[in-house]
């Protein structure tokens, strides 16, 4: 017997029937770019869809490989008006998506080739446009998310015409239309109540619809939409956060995220060999990991799923058949293990004042108000007498006038290309095993963390 996919509640007022639809029976899948990176991922994408031939998915779907980093360097020669790498990056952008279509689309007269050009051409178009050839650009931060956010939309445009090829019943939505932020670029903030009426309006209409038939939803994930109609993006690794959207927006049950590894990890595997995967945790300590840095689940994505107490599930997609972490409400959460979180590519500043007064309340203001004007997390902070140290992702720092700016006012010392090692749950021998050999600048130390700034 086929699931009832949908509930329909039925109610009277003033003598008028009124139908609302219950999403909870809606599985939310969430694929990386690392899913996607090749042909064979996405046929492989396809073939886990088909483990659930009766379940209705909405699926948010990363960037391909490594596209938006290939996005982030054309950026780059946008920004600086260098004309003939940024042509060359294009292509090879283009090269790399037309490969994977030409082996999962026989027929070289699908749709799909159509769509995708024309947003090749749409990027073109926005690359070649007259501020360039006049060196009037905009803002970094929106012109990264105008650009940038391409990755995603050829990305389900590819998926979601694949699917369709296997017989599956999909429709593509744009991100754009359906989450509405404010107009911080790069890391922009949602306002959840257009959002949530929008994602199930648009969702009633898809899903409740001949409701015996089984449904794809494809959405693109790290993008929404402000209100004047410019693409924004909610952070790096946002297409995490974007599933938490969907999936408190609908009320759903759970949230399974498809990652290369077997589930959340107490160390990244790639630079541990010994790993062990966590079988459950804990909401609040997700938050944490998210929060310091842990590259399995974005740092937005828990708290939504944890207020509306929604299942969140990291499984591998390589081995859709395992289990993997399962995170919910825990009344009581063991440690097993020490969790190690490493942070590369970071920029220690020391902040000082010119005539070596102290650092008080009126300098922390002034600072704080530099690095919210600039969009710079600070991922860990620590004063003295006469400074204040920040550690920061450098990316963030890249392209603004922060630096600068906080140069005015103050003597600046800073050590670049150094790594943020944070360890919970920590123990000495754990300490050892990751600062033998390293030269430390900057030691934090809690009941349950510490942070150590390494070079």
């Amino acid at each position: 017997m086929k699931k009832n996919h949908l509930r329909f509640l039925i109610f009277r007022q003033e003598n008028k029937e009124i139908t609302y639809f219950c999403f909870m029976d809606i599985k939310v899948f969430k694929f990386g770019g690392a899913s996607v990176n090749s042909a064979k991922g996405v046929r492989n994408v396809a073939s886990i869809i088909s483990r659930f031939p009766e379940d209705h998915i909405a699926m948010i779907i990363s960037a391909m490989g490594k596209t938006t980093n290939a996005l982030e360097e054309l950026l780059k020669f946008y920004m600086s008006g260098n004309a003939g790498p940024m042509v060359e990056s294009f292509y090879r952008i283009k090269a790399f998506h037309f490969e994977i279509l030409q082996k999962l689309f026989k027929e070289k007269s699908h749709p799909v080739f159509a769509v995708l050009e024309d947003l090749f051409e749409q990027l073109h178009g926005y690359l070649h446009n007259p501020q360039l050839t006049r060196g009037k650009k905009r803002e970094y931060n929106f012109e990264y998310d105008q650009v940038v956010s391409y990755g995603e939309l050829l990305a389900t445009a590819i998926v979601h015409h694949y699917l369709a090829l296997s017989g599956i019943n999909t429709r593509l939505f744009d991100a754009r239309k359906l989450i509405r932020t404010d107009s911080a670029y790069r890391d922009a903030k949602v306002d959840w109540i257009f959002t949530g009426k929008k994602i199930r309006t648009k969702m009633r209409e898809f899903f409740a619809v001949n409701n015996s038939s089984r449904k794809v939803a494809v959405l693109q994930g790290f993008i929404g939409g402000d209100k004047e109609g410019n693409t924004t993006t909610l952070g790096r690794e946002g297409s995490d956060y974007t599933a938490a959207i969907v999936a408190h927006s609908l009320k759903t049950k759970e949230v399974t995220i498809w990652k290369d590894v077997p589930g959340v990890m107490n160390a990244d595997p790639k630079w541990f060999k010994h790993a062990k995967k966590l079988e459950v945790l804990s909401y609040r300590e997700a938050i944490e990991l998210a929060y310091y840095g842990n590259w399995v689940i974005h740092p937005k994505t828990i708290k939504p799923l944890e207020n509306a107490n929604i299942t969140l599930h990291v499984r591998s997609f390589l081995k859709p058949e395992l289990d993997g972490t399962t995170i919910e409400h825990l009344a009581e959460w063991k440690v097993s293990h020490p969790i190690y979180i490493l942070k590369r590519n970071q920029v220690l500043i020391s902040i000082s004042p010119r005539d070596f007064s102290f650092i008080v309340e009126e300098n922390l203001s002034q600072i704080f108000d530099l690095l919210a004007k600039h969009h710079v997390k600070v991922n860990v902070m620590q004063n003295s007498a006469i400074s204040f140290t920040i550690c920061v992702d450098s990316d963030r720092v890249t392209g603004t006038d922060m630096l600068a700016a906080l140069h005015e006012n103050y003597t600046l010392r800073y050590n670049e290309n150094v790594e943020l090692l944070t360890i919970r749950h920590y123990n000495p021998a754990a300490i050892s095993r990751v600062t033998k050999g390293r030269k430390i600048l900057m030691e934090q130390k809690t009941r349950n963390t510490i942070h150590l700034v390494v070079q």
